[in-house]
C-alpha cells in the first residue's frame, strides 16, 4: 500500500516581500460608466416632450379614443334603457348615476377650456406688452397695464402692488418707464415665487438621479418634477390650467428648448458642472445629478419667459447659475462645485 497521506495537500506559499497585505493599497474598483455626465433623464425628457407626432398617428389615436367613447356610450345607454324594461327603479338609479357621470365630465371639459383660456390669455397679454415696447406706444402700455390689474384683481399677495402701480402710473410719460414700473410692482413677488418652484424641482431630480441607481427613475423623476414645475409656474403667473393644459405647456416649453439648443448634449453648462469638478472624480452618478439639476433649472427659467405675461425689462431674468447654487447647495458638496452652469 502507498505511504502517501489521505485528503487534500495545501501547499503555502509564501509572498515575495513576506510583508502582510493591506486592504489600503489595492487599486480602486474601476468606474465602468465613464465620460462626462451628459444628463440623460432630461435629454430622454426633452425628447420626448418636444416629439410631435406624425398627423397618421393622430388620426389613429383619434379614431380609436372616438370609437371606444362611442362604444362605451352606447352600451351604457342600452344598459339603462335594458334596466328601465325590467325593473323601473334600478333603471331609474342608473339613469341617475349616468347623469351625474355625464355631468362630472361637462365639468372637466370645461375646467379644461377654462385652463386653455387663461394660458392664451397670457400669452395675449406678454405679445401685446412686447408690441408696446417695440413701438413706444403709450396708449397700447396703457391697456397692457389695465390687463395687468384685470388679471391679477382677485390675488391678496399682490394687493400692495396694485395699489403702488395705481398711485404712480400716472407719473410715467413713456411706454418702457409704464411697464417697468407694473413689472417692479406685479412681477418681482411672482418671479420669486417661481423662483423656488425651479430650486426645488431642479434639487428633487438632481437628488434622485444621485442616490437611486436606475434609468427608469430618473426619467421618470424628470418627466413627473418637470410637468408639476411648469404648472406651477404657470399658476403663479396667472395661468392655472387642467390637465391637458399642462401638457400642451410643458410640450411648448420643452420644443421651445429643444430648437434652441438649450439643452444640447456636450455644451458649456455639461462641461462647467462636471466635467472638471470634484463631483464626476468621486462619483459619476453626483455628477449626473449636478447635470440633471442644471437642465432642470434650464427648463424652469425657460417656463418663466413664456408663461410670464412681461418680457424680462426692468427686472432680472433668473439665471441657471444662481438657481443651481441655491438649489443644490450643501446637497453633494460646496457651492463652487455646483455653480458652474451658464
Amino acid at each position: 500500500m502507498s505511504d502517501s497521506p489521505r485528503g487534500p495537500v495545501v501547499i503555502e506559499i509564501e509572498p515575495e516581500d513576506s510583508r502582510p497585505v493591506n486592504p489600503a493599497e489595492a487599486p480602486p474598483v474601476p468606474d465602468l460608466e465613464t465620460g462626462t455626465p451628459q444628463g440623460q433623464a432630461m435629454q430622454v425628457v426633452a425628447s420626448l416632450g418636444a416629439r410631435r407626432m406624425s398627423p397618421l398617428a393622430r388620426m389613429f389615436w383619434g379614431a380609436l379614443l372616438s370609437l371606444i367613447t362611442f362604444a362605451v356610450s352606447v352600451a351604457a345607454w342600452d344598459f339603462v334603457t335594458g334596466l328601465l324594461a325590467r325593473n323601473p327603479l334600478l333603471g331609474g338609479l342608473a339613469l341617475v348615476l349616468l347623469s351625474v357621470f355625464v355631468l362630472a365630465c361637462l365639468g372637466l371639459v370645461l375646467r379644461e377650456l377654462a385652463g386653455f383660456f387663461r394660458l392664451s390669455r397670457l400669452d395675449g397679454v406678454h405679445r401685446a406688452a412686447t408690441a408696446a415696447l417695440s413701438d413706444h406706444d403709450m396708449g397700447a402700455a396703457r391697456d397692457v397695464v389695465r390687463r395687468l390689474e384685470a388679471l391679477y384683481s382677485n390675488r391678496k399677495d399682490l394687493e400692495w402692488g396694485r395699489a403702488r402701480l395705481k398711485e404712480r402710473a400716472d407719473e410715467q410719460f413713456d411706454a418702457d418707464a409704464l411697464l417697468g414700473l407694473a413689472e417692479a410692482e406685479l412681477m418681482a413677488p411672482l418671479d420669486a415665487a417661481a423662483r423656488r418652484e425651479v430650486e426645488n424641482a431642479a434639487r428633487q431630480v438632481a437628488t434622485v438621479t444621485a442616490i437611486v441607481p436606475l434609468a427608469l427613475a430618473d426619467i421618470t423623476t424628470a418627466l413627473v418634477s418637470t410637468v408639476r414645475m411648469i404648472r406651477r409656474i404657470g399658476e403663479i403667473y396667472g395661468g392655472r390650467s387642467g390637465t391637458l393644459g399642462s401638457l400642451r405647456l410643458t410640450r411648448s416649453v420643452l420644443t421651445h428648448l429643444v430648437a434652441t439648443g438649450a439643452v444640447a448634449v456636450g455644451d458649456d453648462l455639461i462641461h462647467s458642472v462636471a466635467g472638471g469638478g470634484i463631483l464626476s472624480r468621486v462619483s459619476r452618478r453626483f455628477g449626473e445629478g449636478v447635470v440633471n439639476g442644471a437642465l432642470t433649472a434650464r427648463v424652469g427659467v425657460a417656463a418663466i419667459e413664456v408663461c410670464r405675461p412681461l418680457p424680462f425689462q426692468r427686472l432680472k431674468k433668473p439665471s441657471v447659475t444662481s438657481l443651481v447654487k441655491r438649489a443644490l447647495t450643501g446637497l453633494f458638496g460646496s457651492d463652487k462645485e455646483t455653480s458652474g452652469a451658464p
